[in-house]
């Protein structure tokens, strides 16, 4: 991994964001290659599932909708103690869900004179769980779960054919399914499957949606983009990306599996240690590449530490790593830090924080209770991560008695005047014409 020294700068969005840049993922461009990918699919429904499955190695993915006793058998098939972690994870994302679930609030602003706030579920949602360089269980119940406490009545879920199971989904992301009871699942896989969700493929039968969730390559990035305002979506989640701050408390050797265990997801993934600690660099340095070297998927782990998306950051001071974190906005923030609840509070931009030596990134991936499709590429600064209030809608309900109008008649007059628009007011004056 490259070291990189900023002591002697004073930390801008700029220096952080051009020093440590995330690696070249183009998503416009992207969107400009789908396109026609996405047109096909909108005008030629389910023939240009086809091409596009044949054409990435797939000559024969029907049926596109997974059978209900493909979902039994592998339900059926999975081991138990596969079964039993994953029920776990979802038992914890439910809990923390059904607890942050927004309540209705209703405000009395007169007598007479009400207004409430409710939240009503998406209709219907699309659920995308990848499936390239791994398999991906753990989003299933991150997407699943959250929408199934927000109450949303229809919930079908896409993900692409796995070569090693007769060009069907993979057998665990399908159990996973079945566990959680969602019935509609489909063999197609990246930008298609989020247009097929858009649009609608008769022909499968796969009904439109109105949102779609989930992460995927920057080409499913790419679909959502292009696609939304036909649907919602949460978020163009991108490739994962932990930030570590540390200072002279922290593991050495526990830095260095959390870094790796961040890039094993893909070559792009960016991982980055930011002290203020010369020892700190040095010990991770020396342990690292061990480390990096024993683990299965070690080709892919190396090149992300070595890509220009990973460094090992030099600053000043703690309060310069905590600036450093705020502006680089990561998905995933640790604090090795002598007290990390403290220094949690100084920072507004990241798209889940770990606090201590005992709470690692990886843990958030399956079993911590919290969600794992976070915001990437500095979407934290504006974006939250998935969760039970991404399925809602805030809808307000306004009630007022004849008094309560009265009240307020004249002054919503005089504003409808000031706006030249005289009807809003005529049509508050009508009420009372009788008088």
């Amino acid at each position: 991994m490259r070291v990189l020294d900023l002591r002697g700068q004073g930390m801008t969005n700029e220096l952080v964001n051009t020093q440590v840049p995330r690696a070249a993922l183009d998503i416009s461009k992207a969107v400009q290659e789908i396109t026609p990918l996405l047109d096909d699919v909108k005008n030629k429904g389910e023939q240009a599932l086809l091409e596009v499955a044949a054409k990435f190695g797939n000559p024969d993915p029907k049926p596109f909708r997974v059978a209900s006793h493909e979902l039994d058998q592998a339900l059926e098939a999975l081991k138990p103690s596969l079964r039993a972690a994953i029920q776990e994870s979802i038992d914890r994302v439910r809990k923390v869900c059904q607890a942050v679930m927004p309540v209705e609030t209703s405000v009395e602003l007169a007598p007479g004179a009400t207004v409430r706030q409710r939240w009503q579920p998406v209709d219907s949602v699309g659920l995308y769980v990848p499936g390239g360089k791994a398999v991906y269980p753990s989003s299933v119940v991150m997407n699943v779960v959250p929408a199934q406490v927000a109450g949303v009545p229809r919930l079908a879920i896409a993900t692409p054919a796995q070569a090693e199971f007769g060009n069907r989904p993979h057998p665990v992301v399908l159990a996973t399914a079945a566990m959680l009871g969602v019935t509609e699942v489909y063999n197609i896989g990246g930008p298609a499957a989020v247009a097929a969700f858009a649009y609608g493929v008769p022909e499968i039968p796969l009904e439109r949606v109105a949102m779609v969730t989930g992460p995927g390559n920057i080409y499913v990035a790419a679909a959502k983009r292009a696609l939304r305002g036909v649907i919602g979506i949460d978020s163009e989640a991108g490739t994962t990306e932990i930030l570590i701050v540390a200072d002279d408390s922290a593991d050495a050797r526990l830095i260095a599996f959390d870094l790796v265990s961040q890039a094993e997801h893909d070559e792009a993934a960016a991982c980055v240690l930011v002290t203020a600690s010369e020892s700190l660099v040095a010990s991770v340095l020396a342990q690292i590449d061990a480390v990096a070297a024993e683990t299965e998927n070690s080709a892919r782990v190396e090149a992300a530490l070595n890509g220009i998306q990973s460094a090992l950051v030099l600053v000043d001071s703690a309060d310069a790593a905590l600036e450093f974190a705020n502006f680089y906005a990561t998905e995933h923030l640790e604090l090795h830090t002598f007290d990390p609840a403290k220094d949690a509070a100084k920072v507004s931009n990241a798209g889940a924080l770990f606090l201590g030596r005992y709470s690692p990134v990886s843990l958030g991936d399956y079993l911590a209770g919290s969600n794992h499709v976070l915001p990437t590429g500095e979407q934290s600064k504006f974006g939250s991560g998935l969760g039970v209030h991404t399925f809602l809608r805030a809808q307000q309900v306004i009630e007022y008695d004849e008094a309560a109008l009265r009240a307020v008649a004249e002054p919503a007059t005089e504003f409808s005047n000031s706006e030249r628009l005289p009807a809003h007011g005529e049509a508050i004056a009508a009420r009372f014409d009788n008088e």
